[in-house]
C-alpha cells in the first residue's frame, strides 16, 4: 500500500517541503531512494526499533521509501518520524486522514524517544507558506516553530505520543508564543555597557559614528587598553533588531544548529569573536554540506577579530567581497548556496610584534622593518573596507581609579537610532541600502555633497596620505554619518576633518619608523 507523509529539507537558510513516500509490496529488503545522505540511510535502523519498542511491527516485506522530489539531496536525521508514520500507515497497522495535514519532523532514539533538529524556523514558515495545517515536532523545538503565527505547533516527546494524535486517539495542546511581547521583554537585555569603559572618550566617539552610520572599525593600541573591552561593547549602542531582522537572524542560527538552548528568538544583535586560528572555511561558510560561517552568524550584528594580524592572510581577504557584497555564495559542482551576511566588523590589533610601538611612555624595541612587516600583513584592498582607524591609547591611572560615571551605552544608543532614522528616511527608495556605510558610488555623489572649501581640504589629505579613491568614498561616508548625529543636513569642513582623522593607519606615523 502507498501512503505518503510530509517532511521539509533545510538548503542554505530555507525550507523546501518533503514528500516521503512510502510503499509496501511483496518482496524483500528495505531501500530509501530520493538523494538520501548517510544519516538518512540509517533511519530505517532507527525507524524499526523505535516501531518494535513502541508495540508495532516492522513489515517483513519489500519497502520502498521515496523523499520527493529527488534532485534535492536529503540529509540529517529530521526524517525519522514521517518514516515511521509512513511504514506503519503503508501496513494499515494505524489509519488516519490527518497525514496529509502535518509536517512531521523528529530524530528518533531506539526506544522511541523525539530528539530535537535543526532549522525549525525555517521549516514552520515554509509548512506555513504551503497550506500544511500544523507541524508534529519535538517539544524542545515547540517553541522556536510557534514563533511563525498561523500554523499549529505541536510538540511531543515520544513516538507513540504523535502516532496516538494521528490516529484521534487523544489531543496535544499546541505551543503559542506571543512574539511581539516576548521580542519587548527581552529586546537590548545586554549585560555589558558603555559606562564600564574608564575614559576613552575619542574612542566612545568613533564607536558611536560607526555604529549611526554602520561603518567598519579597527582599533589599535598597544596590549591592555581596552580594545576587547570596547569592541564588546559595540552591540549595546546599537539600534534594536526589528522582529523581520530577528527572524532572519533566528533562521541563520537554527539552522547551524547555535541557537541557544535558552532562547527561541534571538531578541539581541549577535556578537561574533572567532579565534585567530579559524579556517577560510569556518569563517565565510562551505565544507561538503554547506553550514552558515562565523560572517553569516554575526549577520545584523557584529563580527570582532582581535588581533588581526594573527589571522591567515588567506582567511582575511576571503572577507573582501562579503564585507562589500553583504552575502556569500557557497559554490559547488552540482549547487550553490546564498547566505546572507551583513554585519559590522570590528577589529583590534597592537601596532607592532611587541605592541608598543607609538605608546607615549615605553619604547618599542621593534625595527623599521619589523613594524612595516607586522602592519602589512593585513592587505591595503581590506584596510580600504574598514571605514574608521583609531588609535587606542592606554587609560592613566588617575583616570582609571576615578568614580566618575561615564555615559551609559542607552544614552548613545538613542543618538544613533535617531541618526538611522535619518539615513532610513534617505534611503526608503533603495531597496539594499539601510545605512551610510552601505551606500554605493552613485548614491554618495547625490547625497555626500560637500562645497569648495570641503574639496580643498579633502585634496590635501588625498595628496598628503596617498589615499586611494576607495579611501576617498569611505571619508565622505564617514562624514555623512557625522552630520547625521549632529542633525546637519550639509557636511561642514569639521565633519570632513573628523572623518579624515579616523583614518589613523593611512598616516605616516603609521608606516614604521
Amino acid at each position: 500500500m502507498l501512503v505518503k507523509t510530509y517532511c521539509s529539507a533545510v538548503f542554505g537558510i530555507n525550507a523546501t517541503s518533503i514528500t516521503v513516500e512510502v510503499n509496501v509490496t511483496p518482496g524483500l529488503y528495505y531501500f530509501i531512494v530520493g538523494l538520501p545522505d548517510n544519516a538518512v540511510k540509517e533511519s530505517i535502523q532507527r525507524v524499526e526499533s523505535a516501531i518494535l519498542s513502541n508495540g508495532f511491527y516492522m513489515p517483513r516485506q519489500k519497502i520502498i521509501i521515496n523523499l520527493a522530489p529527488a534532485n534535492i539531496r536529503k540529509e540529517g536525521s529530521s526524517y525519522d518520524l514521517a518514516i515511521a508514520i509512513g511504514v506503519l500507515a503503508a501496513s494499515r497497522q494505524i489509519i488516519s486522514d490527518r497525514l496529509n495535514k502535518y509536517v512531521l519532523l523528529g530524530e528518533l532514539s531506539l526506544d522511541g524517544k523525539i530528539h530535537p533538529v535543526k532549522g525549525v524556523l525555517s521549516i514552520a514558515l515554509q509548512a506555513k507558506q504551503d497550506g500544511f495545517h500544523g507541524i508534529i515536532l519535538p517539544i524542545e523545538n515547540a517553541e522556536e516553530a510557534a514563533i511563525v503565527s498561523g500554523i499549529e505547533v505541536l510538540g511531543i516527546r515520544s513516538f507513540n505520543e504523535a502516532v496516538q494524535f494521528i490516529i484521534g486517539a487523544t489531543s496535544i495542546e499546541p505551543t503559542l508564543v506571543d512574539i511581539n511581547k516576548r521580542f519587548e521583554k527581552l529586546m537590548n537585555n545586554y549585560d555589558l555597557d558603555f559606562a564600564d569603559v574608564k575614559s576613552q572618550e575619542n574612542i566612545k566617539r568613533a564607536l558611536e559614528i560607526a555604529a549611526a552610520g554602520g561603518h567598519n572599525v579597527i582599533l589599535i593600541g598597544p596590549p591592555g587598553a581596552g580594545k576587547t573591552m570596547l569592541a564588546k561593547r559595540l552591540p549595546t549602542i546599537l539600534p534594536p533588531l526589528t522582529v523581520d531582522e530577528s527572524l532572519e537572524t533566528t533562521k541563520i542560527h537554527s539552522v547551524s544548529g547555535q541557537l541557544p538552548s535558552s532562547t527561541s528568538l534571538m531578541t539581541i544583535r549577535p556578537f561574533r569573536s572567532p579565534h585567530h586560528t579559524i579556517s577560510d572555511v569556518a569563517l565565510v561558510g562551505g565544507g561538503s554540506y554547506p553550514q552558515p560561517g562565523e560572517i553569516s552568524l554575526a549577520h545584523n550584528g557584529v563580527l570582532f577579530l582581535d588581533e588581526l594580524p594573527e589571522f591567515k592572510r588567506s582567511v582575511l581577504e576571503v572577507m573582501r567581497q562579503p564585507l562589500e557584497s553583504r552575502s556569500i555564495t557557497i559554490s559547488r559542482s552540482r549547487f550553490s548556496v546564498d547566505y546572507p551576511a551583513s554585519f559590522m566588523l570590528i577589529a583590534a590589533m597592537n601596532p607592532c610584534p611587541c605592541g608598543f610601538y607609538n605608546h607615549p611612555t615605553r619604547r618599542c624595541i621593534c625595527g623599521s622593518y619589523a613594524v612595516q612587516k607586522y602592519i602589512s600583513k593585513i592587505s591595503g584592498p581590506l584596510l580600504d573596507r574598514i571605514d574608521i582607524h583609531i588609535e587606542v591609547t592606554p587609560v592613566e591611572f588617575n583616570e582609571l581609579s576615578s568614580h566618575q560615571s561615564s555615559e551609559k551605552s542607552e544614552a548613545v544608543r538613542e543618538r544613533v537610532i535617531n541618526a538611522r532614522k535619518v539615513q532610513e528616511q534617505r534611503f526608503k527608495k533603495h531597496q539594499h541600502i539601510h545605512s551610510n556605510a552601505q551606500m554605493r558610488a552613485r548614491n554618495i555623489q547625490e547625497i555626500c555633497i560637500i562645497d569648495e572649501g570641503g574639496r580643498h581640504l579633502l585634496k590635501m589629505a588625498m595628496e598628503r596620505l596617498n589615499l586611494s579613491a576607495r579611501a576617498y568614498d569611505r571619508i565622505l561616508k564617514v562624514a555623512r554619518t557625522i552630520a547625521d548625529l549632529e542633525g546637519s543636513i550639509e557636511i561642514s569642513n569639521e565633519h570632513l576633518a573628523e572623518a579624515i582623522q579616523l583614518r589613523s593607519l593611512d598616516r605616516e606615523n603609521w608606516t614604521g619608523p
